[in-house]
């Protein structure tokens, strides 16, 4: 049995092997984790959704991706859906569904996800005339208290996805604490996407440190930097992924969903993004 002190000096050897370019030595700390599964925010392929449904759920499994997070169904019935997921060896964890269409009629999009076979039902994002004080904040905040036992009761969790305006301070308070500070971690989850995060000039691990196992999902999306940030394909950018990653367990994430919201390309964007995802160790 190894004892606590040939265990440092294990540690030691390896550091010493690090230092002087030893292989052998260098792979006992190096990354050994992967991402047993990459995911696709659908929204990246969107149009071509629109325009040919079965045949791009085709390509996007041939291509690799084992999950997939819907942005609308372009007019097919759950059972459609479903059928077509299985046909194509995908599973769908989350779909997005906007918060009106939650107020409307909850009961049945709450319906339809679970004979889909979602697990969560993120709201996907809020109209600017929605969220221009903290006292509409409150009121969001209320209403996804309302609709989270409704999906709880219906087999299903809630979740809440951002972008950079819940980072920036509006009246001192950032929305997406206040939503995190006065939301029930047993019935609402939230989707971090880290792109926004960091264009909102947030820090993904501060928000992992500050509220544990509260982020389920997130959107792996990439940014060149500084001064345009613009959006690129995963791997290509600045973002540090691999650091990310390996406070998953704190932050509780479950699946990683790449996403890019407007691509030149969105075959090759999504092909490049999970080539780079499925080869990273972290």
């Amino acid at each position: 049995m190894q004892t606590r002190r040939n265990f440092l000096a294990t540690l030691g050897v390896a550091a010493l092997g690090i230092a002087s370019g030893d292989a052998a030595a260098s792979s006992i700390l190096a990354p050994r984790r992967k991402l047993k599964k990459v995911g696709l925010q659908l929204y990246t392929v969107r149009y071509l959704m629109k325009a040919d449904m079965p045949g791009t759920l085709a390509k996007v499994a041939r291509i690799g991706y084992k999950e997939v997070e819907f942005a609308g169904y372009f007019g097919r019935t759950p059972a459609q859906v479903r059928a077509l997921l299985k046909q194509n060896g995908l599973t769908s964890p989350s779909t997005h569904i906007p918060l009106d269409t939650l107020e409307k009629d909850s009961v049945r999009a709450f319906a339809d996800a679970k004979a889909i076979g979602h697990q969560w039902v993120t709201v996907p994002y809020l109209p600017e005339e929605r969220r221009k004080t903290m006292d509409d904040w409150k009121r969001i905040t209320e209403l996804v208290n309302q609709l989270a036992p409704q999906a709880k009761a219906a087999g299903l969790r809630l979740a809440y996805h951002n972008h950079d305006f819940e980072i920036r301070s509006l009246e001192g308070q950032r929305p997406l604490d206040y939503l995190l500070d006065h939301t029930d971690p047993s019935l609402v989850d939230f989707e971090m996407d880290i792109y926004w995060v960091v264009f909102g000039g947030g820090d993904a691990l501060d928000f992992f440190n500050r509220h544990p196992k509260r982020f389920a999902l997130v959107h792996v999306k990439d940014s060149a930097g500084p001064p345009d940030n613009k959006m690129v394909d995963v791997g290509q950018g600045k973002i540090d992924f691999r650091t990310i990653f390996a406070a998953s367990d704190k932050a509780g994430i479950k699946h990683y969903f790449v996403e890019h919201d407007k691509p030149a390309d969105p075959i090759a964007t999504i092909r490049n993004s999970y080539n780079y995802l499925h080869a990273l160790r972290y």
